[in-house]
């Protein structure tokens, strides 16, 4: 039987206020940067918004098509493909079609932000949709918000933050990290150790479980990190059968190739599910895939959608996916969440009549999607709501979901377990009153 969250509600809607503003351009990248540009035809008359030449309009698509984060992010690429795809088949954005512009952020953060200066600056793209690790977010944020410019981030992540230049479709931490707090210590365990990349998402993310863990009567009884791409996993392994010499939960922000390493050589340990139940926050079928799922079986992962989400919505999405990419392809959380982004910015556009920044954004606020996942919803905090699932890998490396929440959960992008940041907010249709991080009353 499936067990349910309780539904959790903590923002609140102001009336969008914000005015229009103009891009800011800058000196182009250097002439031979590459990039991979889609132009297709289009028709319609030319706006005034930068990126629009009268027959398209420029978006910028930015992930890691090369280095260890390549095995997640080339599959997000062509989920927002497939999305520009099916737009443009349908008419398009104003009567224009859409030109992806991509970049390979390479798994390098310095490289992310120079790919990001250039698609705003030389390619005078509209928005942005791209990155996966926080790192690569943290790289880029600074560009985006000294150019007053706009991504669109598909990943859960963190938390910690409210950009007035991010949207954020991926699951905040009250969106995946707590609820899969919350449901092991109802059914795995009270004793955890934290594995994770050395970067920011895993070490944030920790930090919460931390005092999650603390306020709710569980014990960290230790924590470890690898550098991103490092696969020397049997110092952690050793670490862990230390601290739980009689299994416990082991909780995972691993990210990239060293997931790979993790796993085999836990199995290889004779660490399995039943004593050592792993729940994973950056593993999806694309992961378990590749991988081998035969190393995955009877583990867990936390994410708001899973490829067998019962759903008309999601049976034709899926369909469709393995229909431009090969039927032996899988769908995941993130891949669904950059797919559903674009759609987003496309009603953003077409509600506010224009491709100008700050229009785009009031627009934003309030546009809902009927997603393979469910119903979402972006909130003035730039972040979406989003239904809660709990799977657990399968043999032919699908998860079956085995808690859900009753419905779609509101984002709290500042955590509510962390000291710093209890009682805080962000809402950035009053942004002068609220903005990216306000005090609520009575907190």
């Amino acid at each position: 039987m499936t067990n349910r969250f309780g539904r959790r509600k903590f923002l609140l809607y102001g009336s969008a206020t914000m005015g229009t503003a103009m891009l800011l351009k800058a000196c182009g990248a250097t002439p031979d940067d590459a990039a991979t540009t889609e132009p297709v035809e289009g028709e319609g008359e030319e706006t005034a918004a930068a990126g629009g030449d009268g027959e398209t309009i420029k978006v910028g698509i930015l992930h890691s098509l090369s280095g260890t984060m390549a095995i997640s992010e080339t599959t997000v690429v062509d989920a927002e493909k497939l999305a520009i795809k099916e737009i443009n088949a349908a008419g398009g954005v104003l009567g224009m079609q859409i030109e992806a512009i991509e970049e390979d952020g390479a798994s390098d953060w310095p490289t992310f932000a120079e790919k990001a200066e250039k698609l705003i600056d030389q390619d005078e793209v509209v928005t942005v949709f791209g990155c996966w690790t926080s790192a690569s977010r943290k790289a880029v944020l600074p560009v985006f918000e000294s150019k007053d410019h706009m991504l669109w981030y598909p990943v859960q992540y963190e938390g910690q933050e409210c950009s007035k230049n991010i949207f954020y479709t991926g699951a905040a931490p009250n969106q995946q990290i707590e609820p899969a707090v919350d449901w092991l210590l109802e059914n795995k365990g009270t004793d955890f150790f934290l594995v994770g990349s050395d970067y920011v998402f895993p070490r944030t993310a920790n930090n919460i479980i931390k005092e999650q863990l603390a306020a709710k009567g569980g014990t960290t009884v230790g924590e470890d990190y690898l550098p991103l791409g490092n696969t020397e996993v049997t110092p952690i392994i050793a670490k862990i059968k230390e601290a739980l010499p009689d299994g416990g939960v082991i909780f995972n922000s691993l990210n990239g190739d060293s997931n790979v390493a993790f796993f085999k050589q836990l199995q290889g340990a004779g660490m399995t599910p039943d004593l050592y139940p792993v729940m994973s926050v950056s593993i999806a079928e694309e992961e378990v895939r590749q991988i081998g799922p035969e190393f995955l079986i009877g583990h867990y992962a936390a994410w708001n959608y899973f490829q067998t989400v019962e759903s008309p919505e999601n049976e034709k999405w899926v369909a469709d996916f393995k229909a431009e990419y090969g039927e032996d392809r899988v769908t995941n959380d993130p891949m669904e969440a950059a797919y559903i982004m674009v759609y987003l910015w496309k009603q953003a556009v077409e509600q506010a009549g224009t491709t100008d920044l700050a229009a785009v954004r009031e627009a934003a606020y309030g546009q809902t999607f009927a997603a393979p996942e469910g119903m979402v919803t972006m909130n003035p905090n730039h972040h979406i709501s989003k239904t809660v699932r709990i799977g657990q890998v399968r043999e032919d490396g699908l998860f079956d979901i085995v808690s859900s929440t009753d419905g779609p959960i509101d984002p709290l992008p500042w955590n509510q377990y962390v000291p710093d940041t209890k009682g805080f907010a962000c809402d950035w249709s009053d942004p002068e009153n609220k903005g990216g991080k306000y005090e609520l009353e009575g907190a």
